[in-house]
């Protein structure tokens, strides 16, 4: 470790408290400190080069240092870094509305910009309830999600987030939800169609004997990315439409994490022609580059908002950086880069050399199952192939299995024990398959040395 490294670990260590992480084992550790990014590499202190296996939390779209964003953020650094979007407009965020709603599902038109995925849903979730209040029908003030959801670290994203090791010790903040069993088909007793239409089910039942109270099913369209890449059956987002419509109540449908590419086309609703009535979206939303959310909905809400100032109608939200320029002239550029590089029309061969070496390894003795929608695949680690019994969480086989892989060159995190691929959207095939080679070549060797020594 050089000398300037060991000055930025020990200022980190005094100062910094990381998300997500036990600050015990970080402090006791020699951690990885970022310097810069190369294309689809992170760079770090000491030099080192690693593929970004999970696109920097699942954000980065186009790489780092992409000429024509860093281009734009430039440009309107010239101009004005922000303005706020109470009681203004600003060109930016008109210019960026105007191009989402081109290539949303259709009857989404009205967009509210914030800075974070949870923040996006949080504004879904009082949208949602306010929308009822304002016509009057103020019984409606109850959600459904699915257990093992994640929405976000808000409080209102956490009542309807079902990942207890996140969410348990906040129970006492919260507000009630009704969840329904997600139709996760590796953890369920039957095949595809009984996973989906178990789950369904369950949804209908709450509906039918609640619908007047409710105000929306929210969900992350199918996939459930920090539950571990849990993969929908087909036909369920499609058929939760359906009984979102039969019993009268809104559909949100989460797509922070798979929108923008992540499963093959721009948005994950549109593999089943699915609209909803809110959709939340940010991390590839800038390709990866600055903070900013959208929550995007129909007229018909929208409307419901308007009235004389003495109705009390008014959305009372928002966010200080909302409809930040440098951001939205980002995400501006962003999109750009999916039409002019075809990126959407580039997805399938890559998508085909991620299913060939998960096929690979789907049979190794500890490795229960392989899940990929998309660019967005998970690999299950477990102690007994055949009941499926997971390791202790205290032995935390998939941080290590991941730390193996980053001294090869390869930068990923895991979920638990699911070892989580999420490349860059534009990733090329060459750089794909060197970070395929080296987590599959780890999983196949080094892993059980890892149990053995666990």
């Amino acid at each position: 470790m050089n000398a300037k490294t060991q000055k930025l670990v020990h200022a980190d260590k005094k100062y910094i408290w990381h998300p997500f992480t036990q600050m015990l084992d970080w402090l006791e550790a020699d951690p990885v400190i970022i310097e810069s990014g190369d294309g689809f590499y992170l760079i770090d202190t000491e030099g080192n080069r690693y593929i970004d296996g999970v696109s920097s939390l699942w954000c980065n779209v186009h790489g780092h240092r992409v000429p024509k964003i860093d281009q734009a953020i430039r440009n309107q650094l010239d101009k004005i870094s922000h303005s706020t979007l109470l009681g203004l407009g600003q060109t930016k965020s008109i210019e960026l509305a105007e191009k989402l709603i081109k290539i949303l599902p259709q009857g989404l038109e009205k967009v509210f910009y914030s800075d974070a995925g949870a923040t996006s849903v949080e504004i879904a979730i009082k949208m949602a309830y306010q929308y009822y209040r304002n016509r009057g029908e103020k019984s409606k003030k109850k959600f459904i999600a699915l257990t093992e959801s994640y929405h976000g670290d808000t409080i209102g994203s956490v009542s309807v987030g079902g990942i207890q090791t996140f969410h348990r010790i906040f129970g006492e903040l919260l507000f009630q939800a009704e969840f329904a069993p997600s139709p996760h088909q590796y953890r369920f007793d039957g095949d595809d169609d009984q996973c989906r239409q178990f789950s369904l089910d369950k949804i209908e039942e709450i509906l039918r004997n609640q619908s007047e109270n409710i105000a929306a099913v929210i969900a992350e369209p199918l996939v459930q990315g920090a539950a571990g890449i849990i993969v929908h059956p087909a036909g369920f987002l499609a058929g939760l439409r359906e009984l979102t419509r039969k019993y009268g109540v809104l559909l949100i449908a989460d797509e922070v994490a798979t929108g923008f590419g992540r499963t093959g086309k721009m948005f994950a609703c549109q593999h089943e022609d699915v609209s909803p009535d809110i959709i939340c979206l940010a991390k590839g939303i800038t390709g990866g580059y600055l903070p900013l959310a959208a929550t995007i909905t129909t007229t018909e809400i929208f409307d419901s908002f308007l009235g004389e100032i003495s109705e009390m109608k008014t959305f009372f939200h928002g966010h200080t950086y909302t409809g930040n320029a440098l951001a939205c002239a980002a995400a501006i550029a962003n999109l750009e880069l999916f039409e002019e590089n075809k990126v959407i029309e580039s997805l399938p061969p890559k998508i085909r050399l991620i299913d060939e070496y998960l096929k690979r390894i789907e049979n190794l003795p500890n490795v229960g199952n392989v899940r990929q929608k998309g660019l967005m695949a998970g690999i299950e680690i477990v102690k007994d192939k055949i009941t499926r019994e997971s390791f202790s969480y205290e032995k935390t086989i998939g941080a290590k299995l991941c730390s193996a892989m980053r001294l090869k060159g390869a930068m990923m995190r895991p979920l638990s024990d699911v070892i989580v691929l999420m490349p860059p959207v534009a990733i090329d095939l060459t750089t794909l398959k060197n970070l395929l080679d080296i987590v599959v070549e780890t999983i196949e060797n080094d892993l059980p040395e890892i149990i053995k020594n666990a």
